[in-house]
């Protein structure tokens, strides 16, 4: 459901319906209970309440930092597993340039084939939740026979040859630590944390009285849109590659990869 609204629904719309929802849905329900208990625009427990919820929004809110932090880490550490991918692969379009047109042939189909079923099959996959190692193992096989079949000549051979097998493997590494990133998401405990919370703490700030109906208002309404902004960043982040904020396959078009996207 998460993947399917981040991938439906720009980040805006997500930000009004999740903030403005949580602020529309906390002023009815703070002027729907001050109705309902008139005593409570008087005050009557505002020490009380005022003890519990400083101590619940403190311990709440550095749990929620914790967890955007992390997840905003998380974002940081894909974006650069993909850029590491991507150059990897460029050094090896580099690096093949020294060696013979036939052999050189056969490492820019692999390399080519390998960063068009990055983007054009992996990263769909990714999008929808279901990352495969199966859309690009064909291409990178086909590098690496291609480097294993070639016995190197010359000294600066030897030299290329041996760089372009460590980034290879840096290719593959790379991409099964970016495989993994598509699958992670926030532990469940985690989420019914970050979600359950809000709904304790907004609600409390509904037995906190203000005489003015104004002024209380104003005191939920701030307090339940920076709990839903929050709640949204969470949201977002959760899922590194869908929705508007996620990685970009971009650095596998740039380069010395341009030239295998030029028709």
């Amino acid at each position: 459901m998460s993947l399917w609204l981040l991938n439906h629904f720009s980040t805006g719309t997500l930000a009004v319906v999740a903030v403005g929802g949580t602020v529309l849905l906390a002023v009815s329900g703070s002027v729907l209970l001050r109705r309902r208990y008139p005593s409570v625009a008087r005050g009557e427990h505002n020490d009380m309440v005022g003890v519990t919820l400083g101590m619940f929004g403190a311990i709440y809110g550095i749990i929620l930092a914790f967890v955007i932090v992390t997840l905003w880490t998380q974002l940081e550490d894909t974006q650069t597993i993909v850029s590491s991918e991507a150059t990897d692969a460029a050094l090896i379009a580099r690096d093949a340039v020294a060696f013979p047109p036939s052999v050189r042939a056969r490492i820019d189909a692999g390399v080519s084939g390998y960063v068009h079923a990055v983007v054009e099959d992996q990263w769909p996959r990714m999008r929808a939740g279901h990352p495969s190692y199966g859309a690009t193992e064909t291409h990178l096989q086909e590098a690496f026979r291609a480097l294993q079949g070639y016995d190197p000549k010359t000294q600066s051979e030897q030299v290329f040859y041996e760089q372009a097998v460590d980034h290879l493997d840096d290719v593959a590494s790379q991409r099964r630590a970016r495989v993994t990133m598509a699958r992670q998401k926030l532990p469940p405990l985690l989420q019914a944390l970050a979600f359950g919370g809000a709904l304790v703490l907004v609600p409390l700030t509904f037995l906190y009285g203000l005489r003015k109906l104004r002024v209380q208002i104003l005191f939920v309404a701030s307090v339940a849109g920076l709990v839903g902004f929050s709640l949204l960043l969470v949201f977002v982040l959760d899922r590194p590659f869908a929705g508007d904020l996620s990685v970009s396959p971009a650095p596998y078009r740039e380069g010395a990869l341009a030239q295998y996207w030029v028709k």
